[in-house]
């Protein structure tokens, strides 16, 4: 059973706390410490309201607010990493560095193309587990294709990460406030 499958797991548990009228309109799967996994789920009221809540595999729900705040925050910056990840368009990018590869063959070229393909590899296809390594190794791959690009320039990356702190506290502020149980502290 692969992560799609314990994403629809997630969905369903989800959804039987939501009641009825609601629907489960996303679910981002995080392992904020090892061994963890918590399934951070968007619940979209027949009154057009979002609520929130968490659960584990099992199908139990987080009532942990430090716990629902790990989750939110490493989902949050895993996904603003991956969107910002080479320029925030990186198939665009990797197609012009081929292209530019064909036509003019610079020097170096086919290390910045190694780069790019291979932070696409390390993004991939959703839905993919938000946890610090993924994090680590998303920007770990960015700066190395960055390097390449412009060896003594600064990270637009770590700026973008730096930058996105006020939206994930903003996040998490909202997922507490529409969590659909009681928190405890």
């Amino acid at each position: 059973m692969g992560l799609g499958d314990d994403v629809e797991r997630a969905a369903r548990h989800a959804a039987a706390v939501a009641g009825e009228g609601s629907r489960v309109s996303g679910v981002l799967p995080t392992e904020a410490e090892p061994g963890r996994r918590v399934y951070v789920s968007s619940i979209d009221g027949a009154d057009g309201t979002r609520a929130w809540v968490a659960v584990r595999d099992d199908g139990s729900v987080v009532t942990s607010r430090p716990e629902v705040r790990a989750a939110v925050s490493i989902a949050a910056l895993c996904e603003v990493a991956a969107d910002t990840a080479g320029g925030g368009d990186l198939s665009g990018l990797v197609a012009s560095l081929v292209e530019l590869r064909e036509r003019e063959a610079p020097d170096g070229i086919e290390d910045t193309v190694a780069a790019a393909e291979e932070l696409q590899t390390v993004l991939g296809e959703p839905p993919q587990l938000a946890t610090p390594a993924r994090l680590d190794e998303i920007g770990a791959v960015t700066r190395r294709l960055e390097q390449e690009l412009d060896p003594g320039g600064p990270s637009p990356f770590a700026a973008a990460l730096k930058s996105a702190q006020g939206a994930v506290s903003e996040l998490q502020r909202e997922v507490e406030a529409g969590y659909l149980v009681d928190l405890e502290a």
